[in-house]
């Protein structure tokens, strides 16, 4: 096979977890368990084969189980494109997740290159109604998975912006403080913009393309400022000139770390955040849709898959559709609910494993496929 899919993940004092060892193969897999049992800490060890924090944003300390709190670790062997690699996160006492790739200590963006990982989970379902900070987090989670660097980009930006936010708020008139910050900013910025522009174009362009049972969305990526500086020397002087208006707001009122992300149900021209409950739902398993579809394009293969509660919340026509997707997709999608009837309609094309917990111990058993 020469697609993305983990052969084995083994968690180690993790969360719920003392020990869980799961031998699998590419086809979907089904978690089914009691509320509590585990399954949703399974998707989380799974997000952390790819940069960032993971789906919960949790620090490394948090992730440890508790009462021994003795650290933790995951591993895994993911096939990538025809090559495998192991894999492996560990803590130990609450310090910062090492990550080694192949037996070497390796960056958080070296699993950006080797893998794609996305994630569904019911906190997101508010997307579309909270403020723009969830919203530019889940662009960023889409625009990393095609551009590995755009994370290092963010995290250059957000360390200058910091400082630069530090002079403002000490009121430091001295322009000489302030121009490497700008530049640093300026660069940084205007890479983030165009990563974030393209990921958009990418998604519209694999909504355009596919049939899908689920409604799509027309994305708009938004500037409360107006339009953001077209390259980094535009920014750079954008940034100079609001020296004084950003010092009497004590922080910097221009850049990509003000951008929104606004969406429209293309179908009824009804933005987003005012359709129902359950449009919002099927416009977010839409753009994860695409956004597979689109890697599948670009990487070589399509990413694997977090769908949290999923199924729980469409009714049977749509839950079928959504199987269907994902298997034609041929990805390798780890799916959890409460029931193994929720995925009935998968038939042998999914794996199933049960999460029970015990004492506050979960444990793992395979069914027959």
């Amino acid at each position: 096979m020469t697609g993305l899919y983990l052969e084995q993940l083994t968690l180690s004092h993790f969360r719920s977890h003392k020990r869980a060892v799961m031998h699998v193969d590419q086809r979907p897999v089904a978690l089914f368990g009691s509320n509590g049992a585990g399954k949703t800490n399974i998707l989380e060890a799974i997000s952390l084969f790819s940069p960032g924090r993971g789906l919960r944003r949790a620090s490394a300390e948090e992730m440890t189980r508790r009462p021994e709190a003795l650290g933790w670790k995951v591993t895994g062997l993911l096939h990538s494109l025809g090559q495998i690699h192991e894999v492996a996160f560990q803590s130990q006492a609450g310090a910062a997740r090492q990550v080694r790739l192949d037996e070497k200590a390796a960056t958080q963006t070296a699993l950006g290159r080797i893998g794609r990982v996305l994630w569904l989970i019911p906190s997101m379902d508010r997307l579309w109604i909270e403020g723009a900070d969830g919203r530019r987090r889940f662009l960023d989670r889409m625009t990393l998975s095609f551009f590995p660097d755009h994370a290092e980009a963010s995290l250059d930006y957000e360390k200058a912006m910091r400082e630069r936010n530090r002079l403002l708020k000490d009121m430091v008139r001295d322009p000489s403080w302030y121009t490497a910050l700008e530049v640093q900013m300026a660069d940084a910025g205007a890479a983030i913009h165009a990563n974030r522009v393209a990921a958009l174009a990418a998604l519209q362009a694999a909504q355009a393309e596919a049939e899908t049972a689920f409604p799509t969305a027309d994305l708009e990526l938004l500037q409360p400022e107006g339009e953001m500086p077209a390259n980094a020397s535009d920014l750079r002087d954008a940034l100079a000139a609001s020296r004084s208006r950003d010092m009497a707001a004590g922080r910097t009122l221009i850049g990509p770390h003000r951008a929104d992300m606004a969406g429209t149900f293309a179908a009824k021209g009804v933005p987003a955040r005012d359709c129902s409950t359950g449009e919002q739902k099927a416009l977010l398993i839409s753009l994860i849709l695409a956004n597979s579809r689109a890697l599948a394009r670009s990487f070589g293969a399509p990413p694997l898959l977090l769908l949290d509660e999923v199924a729980a919340h469409l009714d049977a026509g749509r839950r079928a559709a959504l199987y269907d997707e994902v298997c034609a997709l041929g990805a390798q999608a780890w799916m959890t609910g409460t029931g193994a009837e929720l995925f009935e309609d998968l038939g042998d094309r999914a794996q199933r494993l049960e999460i029970s917990e015990t004492d506050g111990v979960s444990q793992v058993h395979r069914q027959g496929d």
